[in-house]
């Protein structure tokens, strides 16, 4: 059973910072290719970065470019996803998501496996 948990959600003020974590268990994690997906209120959920399982490939989307990274720890179970220069329309509910394999989509249907989210508010 793979399961995904994600922290590191709060409230932080526009130009601010914040480190979100998943943390995997249930699968060999080197094998996933993980992603970070947001969903605001009345939108679409939506595809921000992702990292390959074999050769640290990301995508970025458009609307994070130069402000989010993402890194992932094998050992540790862990991929983290680093915000800066966060703004007000950054507001959502953040998700991590797994797939098998080194193909990097930025579908959501592409991702079988979900964590339950956290929340991320930036205030201005």
């Amino acid at each position: 059973q793979v399961q995904l948990v994600e922290s590191g959600g709060g409230l932080v003020q526009a130009g601010g910072s914040l480190r979100l974590s998943c943390t995997a268990s249930g699968y060999v994690f080197s094998m996933y290719t993980v992603g970070w997906f947001r969903q605001a209120p009345g939108k679409e959920r939506e595809c921000v970065k992702v990292i390959s399982s074999s050769d640290g490939r990301t995508y970025t989307a458009d609307s994070v470019k130069g402000r989010f990274t993402i890194s992932r720890d094998n050992a540790k179970r862990t991929v983290s996803l680093e915000m800066n220069s966060l703004k007000t329309e950054d507001t959502a509910v953040y998700y991590c998501a797994a797939r098998m394999g080194s193909v990097i989509y930025d579908r959501t249907t592409e991702y079988p496996y979900w964590g339950q989210g956290t929340q991320v508010t930036v205030s201005s």
